[in-house]
């Protein structure tokens, strides 16, 4: 690999002086969407205005106060889109929308006609203070360049007063981390002076990370030192805008948030210009896992992901965090063992804190389902199957049993690949339930015989069964029902027959209410054994069905 020719950025003088290490995050920031200018800038196709229209609504719904719409000025569908929606009234009254305009003077000046009626706006400026982009991209000097930002603030400031629409200033220094901390500082320093920023004229100032090209920690520590120079201005929010060239967008905007940033601005699900925006979703989330109101409703996320692919024509990958199909499943037999304990344990003692493990949250709390847990494939354990047709169906299989099954199923995963909850109750009624060759249990009959013992009886079992299709009928004694067909069987077949195992539930409530048994036979000759499994609406017909099961699986 040649890495010599790439190297790390300069990082700031930190030592020691470092105070966000020890911070811990308390709320959650004020939200900003770009999705209906940055995202939708970066998509292949795209949206309508009709389509930006739905959008906006969403992102309201959502509790979004700040929106993004548009760059007015950079194209007729972008002027058309806010002039619709002023023109609509669809702008609440507690929602600011934020319009965008690189700091040129004619540029300015068509936003403002797009924004003509309306009453609260933030007027987001910027300009480029990275010394390559200026220099070879724009050809730029310094002192052209310093000014570009204060120039534009006054007349933003000039044409806010004449048209009588309140205005928040923005201002974004672009490719700020690639810029000399001393030019940045120069730059937005000029603004502050010139906007004058106070509690009645508030003021954003917001540092993007135009390409992500440092790491989180290394921009955690840009952004305290802002926060120390602008401490004390009355007036002025701290923002962050960034991207996740590096793949770490979200943990960029946390450490910055620990740093002093105040607010954030990003997109649902990252949508945005190469890797994308920060995921304003995955960081509401990450806020609720902390039990930190997020403030935004993510409270039905597959609605949300549904709604963004059809106005993006964008794709939310299966392993995507909490939104993707595969983040709430599980296919390790170990984790879905764990999961079924632990949630079975909280069933009878319940806890206030969400402590369930390999679920850092509630699928539940973001409308996802439980459903959705278990998954089988060749590496799930035999916790896995036994969850499946506990959860699903309602049989509750003896300990045991759970790695003969198991095995079953995992010979079906190995030659098919992931086999779903419903493939694995057909298996359990194929293999257990419906076995019934070449012994089919039809009717049992039992009556009480007195012993020479006192209060004593033994039970007289005659049992009705089809042998390879010819009906027979045959008697036996036992201490029981259960005990009595075990030795008719026995007798009539010739085979030294014990019960290892028993055991039976309740399958549904009701007068209705079907049972199932489980039984172990064990064939003392041979030495095999098998489990064998009855449904029925009476206890003794469901425990001679599984005998008869665990014959016919033995043979």
């Amino acid at each position: 690999m040649n890495y010599e020719r790439y190297a790390a950025l300069p990082a700031s003088d930190m030592k020691g002086k470092r105070l966000w290490p020890e911070r811990r995050l308390e709320r959650a920031p004020i939200w900003c969407s770009v999705d209906l200018r940055d995202g939708n800038q970066a998509l292949t196709d795209p949206m309508t205005v009709e389509g930006k229209l739905e959008f906006f609504g969403l992102l309201v719904k959502m509790g979004f106060k700040e929106i993004e719409v548009g760059f007015p000025s950079a194209s007729g569908i972008e002027f058309d889109f806010v002039r619709e929606l002023l023109a609509r009234k669809l702008v609440p009254a507690d929602v600011k929308i934020q319009v965008l305009s690189q700091c040129r003077e004619h540029l300015i000046k068509r936003t403002f006609e797009a924004i003509e009626g309306a009453d609260n706006v933030i007027f987001h400026i910027y300009n480029n203070t990275s010394d390559i982009q200026r220099h070879i991209v724009y050809g730029i000097p310094d002192d052209e360049s310093i000014n570009m930002g204060a120039d534009a603030a006054r007349l933003v400031k000039e044409l806010a007063k004449e048209k009588n629409i309140n205005v928040t200033l923005e201002y974004s220094p672009e490719s700020f981390t690639e810029s000399r901390p001393d030019f940045v500082r120069e730059t937005y320093k000029r603004v502050i002076e010139v906007w004058k920023p106070s509690k009645e004229k508030p003021m954003i100032l917001d540092f993007p990370t135009t390409v992500e090209n440092i790491m989180p920690n290394e921009f955690a520590d840009k952004m305290e030192l802002i926060a120390r120079d602008i401490e004390g201005i009355e007036g002025i929010t701290l923002s962050i805008h960034p991207h996740n060239d590096r793949g770490t967008g979200v943990a960029a905007a946390e450490l910055a948030m620990l740093a002093g940033a105040k607010r954030i601005e990003g997109t649902l699900f990252g949508n945005g210009e190469r890797a994308g925006n920060c995921d304003l979703l995955n960081l509401a989330c990450n806020l609720l896992a902390r039990g930190i109101d997020p403030e935004l409703d993510v409270s039905n996320i597959l609605s949300l992901r549904n709604k963004y692919e059809c106005l993006t024509g964008m794709k939310v990958p299966e392993r995507y965090p909490y939104a993707g199909d595969l983040v709430f499943t599980a296919f390790s037999g170990g984790h879905q063992d764990a999961i079924n304990k632990v949630l079975e344990y909280r069933e009878k003692e319940p806890s206030k804190i969400w402590d369930i493990p390999y679920l850092p949250i509630d699928p539940g709390d973001i409308g996802r389902i439980y459903e959705s847990f278990v998954r089988i494939n060749s590496l799930s354990g035999r916790g896995g199957v036994a969850y499946v047709l506990e959860v699903y169906h309602g049989f509750r299989l003896p300990r045991d049993m759970r790695g003969e099954f198991s095995q079953i199923i995992q010979n079906i995963s190995e030659s098919e690949g992931e086999v779903g909850q419903e493939r694995i109750m057909q298996e359990f009624k194929r293999n257990y339930i419906d076995k019934k060759e070449p012994y089919h249990f039809k009717s049992i009959n039992t009556t009480d015989e007195a012993t020479a013992v006192a209060d004593n009886f033994l039970t007289v079992a005659t049992l009705t069964y089809t042998d390879h299709g010819e009906l027979r009928e045959v008697t036996g004694k036992g201490n029981g029902p259960i005990d009595a067909a075990k030795t008719a069987i026995s007798q009539e077949l010739g085979r030294s027959l014990r019960i290892l195992d028993y055991s039976e539930h309740a399958l549904t409530a009701g007068s209705n209410a079907q049972a199932a048994a489980y039984i172990n036979l064990y064939d003392c000759e041979s030495g095999k054994t098998a489990y064998g499994v009855g449904v029925s609406s009476s206890t003794t017909r469901a425990s001679i069905r599984a005998i008869f099961s665990a014959l016919n699986r033995m043979i």
